[in-house]
């Protein structure tokens, strides 16, 4: 049976009198231990770049004869596919994936503003877009692939749905505005 506005509206009035939130979940974390915890998730972060940077924007000149620029979405997942050996389609599409989800766990966390699903996607898709623009332009024997940020912002999608958006709201609880 439905309930009522009215009825729902006591119901949560009587749970503030008793301390816990009207909007369940538990009790916003005290200031000292959100900043701590944001200090960690951007240290974290912090890290991730080093190592986003490692892995994306050393050069490689024994790979140059190799790589090409994909500017058509699908084009390098195709290939990734066909190849005959599972591993490395594996090891292509999952460390893709892999790179792309810090951002879904960290950016709640670290920039409550970028929280919710189309913020973490929106912004882990232009981080990428430039790291793959660098690429590109700047690194030898690296290429853009439009494929590799379509999988990056995958990556954030799924760690922002698995545990993101819970990680965001434990250390940014919503806040009432009425």
């Amino acid at each position: 049976m439905a309930r009522s506005p009215l009825s729902l509206r006591r119901s949560n009035a009587r749970k503030k009198k008793r301390g816990r939130p009207a909007t369940g979940g538990g009790a916003p974390l005290p200031p000292p231990v959100q900043a701590l915890v944001m200090l960690l998730a951007f240290a974290v972060m912090v890290a991730f770049g080093a190592v986003l940077a490692q892995l994306t924007l050393q050069p490689s000149a024994a790979s140059e004869a190799l790589t090409h620029t994909n500017l058509r979405p699908g084009d390098t997942l195709r290939d990734y596919l066909g190849q005959p050996a599972f591993i490395d389609t594996v090891k292509q599409l999952g460390g893709n994936i892999l790179l792309g989800l810090p951002f879904g766990l960290l950016l709640p966390v670290v920039a409550p503003r970028a929280r919710g699903l189309l913020r973490v996607v929106v912004v882990t898709a232009l981080v990428m877009l430039l790291v793959e623009l660098v690429q590109g332009a700047l690194v030898t024997g690296r290429a853009f692939d439009i494929d590799d940020v379509i999988l990056n912002t995958t990556g954030a999608l799924l760690g922002y749905v698995l545990l993101g958006r819970r990680l965001g709201r434990a250390v940014h609880p919503r806040r009432r505005h009425w």
